[in-house]
């Protein structure tokens, strides 16, 4: 290895960009729906309240009226995450999902009112995903993003471009 070489592989190993066999993945954040809320002390709260049935689901809001969040965290952006969710469809098509909002729990959006918006993801995907359905959940891994987005479902704090979309193992969680 001359000089030249030396260099470049220090620089790119740096940066994360190589390993011994050409390039290599970013180095993937695992992060978990906690994350997602600038506050955690607000969330922590929130949690609390709902464990000693203070308030439920969608107490703070009526009807299904989504709750109100507009804190989201920029700490990520740009990155490249993993995250676990529930799948609410919005694109479908033959070959399966391309578009779709993911959520901490199933039935958000659909059966019950939505979580706040630092709680969903947009996620779009070149590939489309074939899901088995609304109760299976998936990890998500992509580059992640703040945008405020809306649908007709609900309002949506974060983005993602999915590079990987594959069933989620709960007993590993």
């Amino acid at each position: 290895m001359n000089r030249r070489q030396a260099l470049l592989t220090l620089l790119a190993t740096s940066f994360g960009v190589v390993s011994g066999r050409g390039l290599a993945k970013p180095n993937v954040i695992a992060l978990d729906w906690g994350d997602l809320v600038p506050d955690p002390d607000f969330a922590l709260l929130m949690k609390d309240l709902r464990e000693l049935g203070v308030i439920n689901h969608g107490e703070l809001s009526s009807g299904f009226e989504q709750e109100k969040a507009e804190a989201v965290t920029q700490k990520f952006n740009g990155s490249v995450v993993r995250i676990p969710g529930f799948v609410v469809p919005l694109d479908l098509t033959g070959q399966g999902i391309t578009m779709f909002i993911l959520a901490p729990f199933v039935g958000a959006c659909i059966h019950v009112p939505p979580p706040p918006a630092n709680q969903l993801i947009l996620v779009t995907t070149e590939t489309p995903y074939e899901y088995d359905g609304l109760f299976d959940p998936v990890e998500v891994t992509g580059i992640f993003d703040t945008a405020s987005a809306s649908t007709p479902l609900a309002d949506i704090g974060y983005i993602m471009t999915a590079q990987e979309i594959a069933p989620f193992d709960v007993t590993s969680y």
